[in-house]
């Protein structure tokens, strides 16, 4: 006897019309998301859109787009011609579609002009973990890591090398030119004057784009340097800043001795904004992305992009952060040896915050000795740091430090994807890193529900 197969026609009609809800188990992502951006806030956006001229083609639904964008972002898809291609081919995204197709300019002008609304919902998502039961604020780490921007750190030109390169393009432009006045001068005893001639040659329209761009990187760099210069004059005998007033830090421009801009100053041709920041690859063109993450269900509670590169600074403004944020305190504060300062210590007492964090890089095979007795009276900040990291009780409370914080960014990085940004500039790089912070947070709470897939 002979088996028979299951009924094969991809080509039959549907008998009946089918739901696209039961194209997908019960419990997929794509519903969770679905079900999660029709409870948010979306007025922002909303109101965007009613405000464009009503003529014209109509608007995509924005809760479709923004379901759309949020869950590609959750499962590492972020290009929106990636997107536009998973409408037509993958089932979860043209379920969110509801069977549309929009086209990827539709999505990316979607993501550029409510940039940084979508951004805000960071805070709403954070909420929905609060209500969850899924922060805890008990430990707390904070740790950044470099993202590589846009932009090749070879496009990158040193203020030195911008004033050698523009005298020496502009000597080549006039030679050119004289050249091309010598060709020009022969054409015509040749040819007769008056005759049309060719364009500007390749090498000449080059050095002139050239030069015209680094002269304009050129401005720019001693433009900010001047700013810089006035907001500290403006600034001088400003008392310092309160913890609820705390900003991130600003790359501020190296300076020589004399007060004038360091020749090793770099502007990168592609993203200006960018810098040059060594990271577990080496040196990358990167901006410096922080991340303070509760230590239940590594949900990240504050988060933040400068184009700084030491961490140091960051630990003020994102304890702010994370206070603002979850409305409370956390009990400890962890971080690594970056991010160690006497000032650091004390402001973060001032919070009511314990920190752990080691004033040196600790080898991984370097256990500290142990301490005995009480700590003597007159101990300085950073030696009752150590004594107290070198305490049984401090080991154990540090050691979490790297099961909290570090896997979320190999979450981020490794698992979806996520190693370059796709915008240029502080500001969209900053929101892009909130969209990618909520889309953590969202799967978080996703797996945390029963039934998920």
């Amino acid at each position: 006897m002979t088996k028979t197969y299951r009924p094969y026609s991809p080509k039959q009609a549907f008998l009946f019309p089918p739901s696209p809800s039961d194209w997908l188990p019960e419990g997929h992502l794509a519903h969770f998301v679905m079900d999660v951006v029709g409870q948010l806030d979306l007025s922002a956006i909303h109101q965007r859109c009613q405000s464009a001229d009503p003529r014209g083609t109509q608007p995509y639904h924005p809760v479709m787009m923004t379901s759309l964008l949020v869950y590609g972002y959750c499962v590492g898809v972020a290009s929106s011609r990636k997107i536009e291609k998973k409408t037509w081919e993958d089932v979860a995204f043209r379920v969110i579609a509801g069977g549309d197709q929009p086209d990827h300019t539709r999505i990316s002008e979607f993501r550029r002009v409510h940039l940084n609304a979508l951004a805000e919902l960071f805070t709403q998502v954070l909420g929905l973990a609060k209500k969850a039961r899924l922060v805890k604020l008990g430990n707390v780490a904070l740790d950044g890591t470099k993202m590589k921007a846009n932009a090749s750190k070879h496009k990158a030109m040193s203020y030195d090398r911008m004033q050698k390169d523009a005298v020496r393009l502009r000597q080549k432009v006039q030679e050119l030119l004289a050249a091309a006045e010598a060709a020009d001068a022969q054409e015509d005893a040749e040819f007769g004057a008056g005759c049309r001639g060719d364009e500007l040659p390749e090498d000449l329209r080059h050095a002139e784009s050239r030069l015209a761009r680094i002269k304009q990187l050129k401005a720019e760099l001693e433009a900010e340097a001047r700013q810089q210069d006035e907001e500290a004059a403006k600034h001088k005998d400003d008392p310092p800043p309160g913890p609820a007033e705390t900003p991130l830090p600003k790359h501020q421009i190296p300076r020589t001795k004399d007060g004038s801009i360091d020749p090793k100053a770099q502007r990168n041709f592609t993203d200006p904004e960018s810098r040059i920041m060594k990271g577990s690859e080496g040196y990358v063109q990167a901006y410096n992305c922080q991340a303070a993450v509760d230590e239940e269900h590594q949900i990240i509670i504050a988060q933040a992009v400068t184009n700084q590169a030491p961490d140091a600074e960051h630990l003020v403004p994102m304890l702010a952060q994370t206070v603002a944020n979850c409305a409370a305190k956390p009990d400890n504060l962890l971080a690594d040896a970056g991010y160690f300062s006497e000032a650091n210590v004390c402001e973060t007492t001032k919070w009511g915050v314990e920190p752990f964090i080691p004033p040196r890089r600790q080898k991984h095979s370097e256990e500290p000795k142990p301490v005995l007795g009480r700590p003597p009276a007159n101990l300085g900040i950073k030696d009752r740091m150590v004594r107290k990291l070198a305490t049984k009780p401090g080991r154990a409370v540090y050691a979490l430090r790297k099961k909290i914080v570090e896997p979320v960014f190999g979450q981020i990085k490794e698992a979806r994807g996520f190693r370059r940004f796709l915008l240029r500039g502080l500001v969209k790089v900053r929101s892009e890193w909130a969209f990618i912070a909520l889309t953590h947070n969202l799967l978080k709470i996703y797996r945390a529900q029963p039934h998920a897939t």
